[in-house]
């Protein structure tokens, strides 16, 4: 298993199973609200992950950060988990609603439990309203991949985990996906 990035906290660490604290609008623009916002944006990009909530850094805050510039590993696996490159995105104090009732099924990590996936059902589409790093109020609309992010990481402000909502039967390494050996 690879190492776990230094700034991201592990399961274990009381904040990731706390629900957030609120974002004081007045707070969106301070200095120290876009170091947080920078720290965010770059540990997401060195660890590489797809998203970090504040939580995941240790602060207990409702915002997080997901951007996907990669979209898939291939046209077929891009397809098949409807996973377009997604513009970096802030998001302070969302709140989330299902899109429909479709759900599906699609292996997922996170870089606070490093090292290990497991098949997790996901609304195949949401829409998040929040705010943004300026503070202005902001919607998305995204379905497939995109979606699995933002409800990923919404759950990060909520102090759940994948684990959670995982199929137990599918919890692996990474290294051990897709083996097939008994």
């Amino acid at each position: 298993m690879s190492d776990a990035h230094p700034n991201i906290v592990q399961v274990g660490h009381p904040v990731l199973r706390r629900r957030a604290q609120a974002v004081d609008v007045d707070w969106i623009g301070t200095p120290e609200f876009d170091k947080l916002v920078d720290l965010m944006v770059d540990t997401m990009r060195e660890a590489p992950g797809v998203g970090v909530a504040a939580p995941q850094v240790g602060v207990s805050k409702q915002m997080f950060v997901f951007e996907d510039r990669y979209g898939g590993d291939d046209e077929e696996d891009a397809a098949t988990r409807e996973r377009p490159v997604v513009p970096l995105e802030v998001v302070v104090n969302p709140t989330l609603d299902p899109v429909g009732d479709h759900i599906v099924k699609f292996y997922e990590g996170c870089l606070s439990i490093n090292g290990f996936a497991a098949v997790v059902p996901r609304h195949k589409m949401v829409r998040v309203r929040a705010l943004d790093r300026k503070g202005e109020p902001i919607e998305l609309e995204w379905q497939g991949w995109p979606a699995r992010i933002l409800q990923h990481e919404y759950d990060h402000l909520q102090g759940t985990l994948y684990i959670d909502r995982m199929n137990s039967k599918t919890y692996s390494t990474v290294e051990n996906l897709g083996d097939d050996d008994d």
